[in-house]
């Protein structure tokens, strides 16, 4: 039982903390190299990226009855700092029994384009509509992002490069009801992570609101994918393709407050996760390198991570009946998930209202990935999508 406590604890630290540790120690010995190779050789002679890169660009809005949205997104999307001669803005309906189509047709501008058919979920709108795009890379953007005017330019200057597949944006969220809302902390800690995995050209996932692939880099998905937005990357750095981050190509997402919407969201998500090994387990082999290293340390441990607590818990029990030392571990796990319960209580002020919300984040997000993987093993999840509402 020691064994099974201390190797658990040693895993979570290990995808949580010392993942992250590792990558900041291997970007500074980077950083120590490339300033020895400059004193050494000199001037350093990488090419810069010309200004005059304007690829043509497509735009793809998958949408399912977002009528509340759909006239703001085509707004800013032909706001967007691109020529216009080079942008095709493409809204990918799936289905959608509202005013969302009718709202696009509406649109007296040649950029915009409609691409309708019977309800089949966002795979079936990907593998329809990319293939069909007029641009030479494809955007990808939810209806309820809002992207920076300057986003597209800076995704795109890196496709230079031949060996650049995909590239992923910032995505930054807001709660205009709870400004300390608990998701905003782990979503920084995520997007850091991308940050320096994207220094090894190997981001692992994009998310929905915003990253550009090439459109002939593209394959078509199973239908059964739920986590498109994760499979398309990691199926670019299957085939040896760079996966870039760009922190400068921003875009805007609002929460929710609705913790039962996002948790069915998160679970969804898990399920999807687990999915989607049958098509990127050969990435999981060590001679990827730092691909393999991070597919790991990263993503696969955290799925893990529900399975983890409990291993560590249910040790721990049987432990403390043995060792004072064992039993002051229990009371801090259990004081742990009791801090989690008072997450969604009224009431609580200050710094034991913040750490109350975080271990209620952190629990339900790994209560999530536990229902998505009994999900995932009862083959019970569906690829099709339900748009999250928002405040």
């Amino acid at each position: 039982m020691a064994l099974v406590f201390w190797v658990a604890l040693l895993l979570l630290a290990h995808t949580y903390l010392l993942y992250p540790v590792s990558l900041v120690a291997w970007e500074a010995l980077a950083q120590a190299k490339g300033a020895l190779r400059y004193l050494v050789e000199g001037e350093d002679r990488r090419a810069a990226p010309r200004a005059s890169f304007a690829p043509t660009v497509t735009l793809l809005v998958p949408a399912y009855n977002e009528e509340e949205v759909i006239d703001a997104k085509l707004d800013n999307s032909l706001k967007l700092d691109y020529p216009a001669e080079q942008t095709q803005i493409l809204v990918g309906s799936d289905g959608s029994t509202d005013d969302t189509e009718r709202l696009v047709l509406a649109r007296q501008d040649g950029r915009i384009a409609l691409s309708e058919a019977a309800r089949g979920g966002k795979v079936a709108v990907l593998n329809r509509c990319i293939p069909m795009a007029r641009g030479e890379i494809v955007v990808l953007t939810d209806a309820n992002t809002e992207i920076d005017p300057k986003a597209i330019k800076r995704l795109v200057r890196h496709f230079e490069d031949p060996s650049v597949g995909a590239v992923v944006g910032r995505l930054r969220l807001y709660n205009r009801i709870n400004r300390e809302f608990e998701e905003s902390l782990y979503w920084t800690y995520e997007t850091w992570l991308k940050l320096y995995e994207g220094r090894h050209g190997a981001v692992l996932g994009a998310n929905g609101g915003l990253y550009a692939i090439r459109r002939t880099a593209f394959e078509q998905l199973p239908p059964s994918t739920v986590v498109d937005d994760f499979v398309i990357p990691l199926r670019l750095l299957a085939r040896g393709q760079r996966v870039l981050f760009d922190p400068e190509a921003v875009a805007y997402e609002e929460t929710t407050e609705d913790y039962g919407k996002e948790f069915a969201r998160r679970a969804r998500i898990g399920a999807g996760d687990f999915a989607s090994l049958s098509l990127l387990g050969g990435l999981l082999n060590p001679r990827r390198g730092f691909v393999a290293y991070a597919f790991w340390s990263h993503k696969l441990l955290r799925w893990c991570a529900p399975l983890l607590l409990a291993a560590m818990l249910l040790a721990n029990l049987m432990l403390a009946a043995h060792s004072n030392f064992y039993r002051l571990l229990l009371l801090g796990q259990l004081g742990f998930y009791g801090l989690a319960l008072l997450g969604g209580r009224p009431g609580l002020r200050g710094a034991l209202r913040r750490a109350a919300g975080l271990a209620r984040y952190f629990v339900s997000m790994n209560l999530a990935l536990l229902v998505g993987f009994w999900r995932f093993l009862r083959g019970s999840q569906g690829a099709a999508w339900e748009r999250t509402a928002r405040s």
